[in-house]
């Protein structure tokens, strides 16, 4: 009889854990929602698109990008923060998200634990873009200009506290000048104003530049010349130190269970490998070492949380 019982009681347990089991296995059962928190035409709008594609035939749904612009991409990002955390809605950004916008935007409800770092597949250096026929041909004309004009000489990004306006203000500081701040909403328009002539530069992500002749990059925010613009000096070839980067990926709300995150990465990882995820990237300007897996990429989000944390400080200070 105690025999009998324990194999009913095993066969229950059994009974209960297959649905289980399989419910895990089944995600996802419906189409994923990867949020872009910026209007289409940049750089990483090229990229998120081509990784939703090359992840649909891996999770066996369709990965729809929405895009949803905002306040830097608070409101994007604020979206998925509150959506429910099953891995069906997802965040593609810059590290910002979680460096950034929590001490910029407080009021947006975003702080540096609000998402889980799932994968990194993107690397972006950033740069100064002028006209060809600009009258600066280096950052030392630049900065002439700037002290002769404090705060006359004009300078375009894609939006307050972004990276490459951020780069622009370390700049600032290493060249101990000050410069105006036209914020937009794409790089597509700060270089059409650049062309224009309504603004005098341009801090754009150098991937954004790629396959025009209609710009000249006056520097490149990098160690070492990309090799996409072998003529562009990097800023510290001209003598300054400044070198911030735009990395990002795949987030999702930080209380997605471990294993969709895991079965995401898993996707992201297949994809971000696939020869249309490469051409895309290569497009794009990115270096061949762009992906890290969750658990690196984890961890260089939290140093870019470290790092930040004093230029942050001293911008809310100004």
């Amino acid at each position: 009889m105690i025999i009998r019982r324990a194999v009913v009681a095993a066969t229950a347990a059994l009974a209960l854990a297959v649905p289980t089991a399989q419910a895990q296995e089944a995600f996802p059962t419906r189409p994923v929602q990867v949020v872009l928190p910026y209007p289409p035409g940049n750089a990483i709008d090229l990229l998120v698109r081509s990784l939703a594609a090359a992840m649909t035939p891996q999770l066996g749904q369709t990965v729809v990008v929405i895009n949803r612009d905002g306040a830097a991409g608070a409101v994007g990002s604020a979206s998925v923060a509150r959506s429910a955390p099953d891995g069906y809605t997802l965040l593609f950004v810059p590290a910002l998200v979680a460096s950034v916008l929590p001490v910029i935007q407080p009021t947006s409800g975003l702080q540096a634990n609000s998402f889980r770092p799932i994968c990194q597949v993107f690397n972006n250096s950033m740069a100064l873009v002028v006209k060809p026929d600009s009258p600066f041909r280096t950052l030392s004309d630049l900065q002439a200009a700037a002290r002769a004009r404090p705060s006359q000489v004009t300078y375009g990004t894609l939006g307050v506290t972004s990276i490459p306006h951020l780069a622009m203000v370390q700049w600032a500081q290493a060249a101990n000048v000050q410069v105006e701040h036209v914020p937009y909403r794409a790089d597509a328009a700060v270089m059409t104003e650049v062309l224009s002539g309504r603004i005098d530069v341009g801090s754009i992500v150098l991937g954004s530049a790629a396959g025009r002749n209609d710009l000249r990059v006056l520097a490149v925010f990098d160690s070492q010349r990309h090799p996409d613009f072998p003529d562009a000096p990097t800023a510290v070839e001209q003598g300054f130190e400044v070198l911030p980067a735009s990395f990002g990926g795949l987030f999702a709300p930080a209380a997605t269970p471990a294993d969709r995150v895991a079965r995401i990465e898993a996707a992201c990882a297949t994809a971000a490998a696939s020869d249309s995820y490469r051409a895309a990237a290569r497009t794009g300007s990115q270096p061949t070492n762009f992906f890290l897996n969750q658990a690196d990429f984890s961890r260089r989000v939290q140093q870019d949380v470290e790092q930040k944390a004093g230029l942050l400080r001293g911008l809310t200070l100004n």
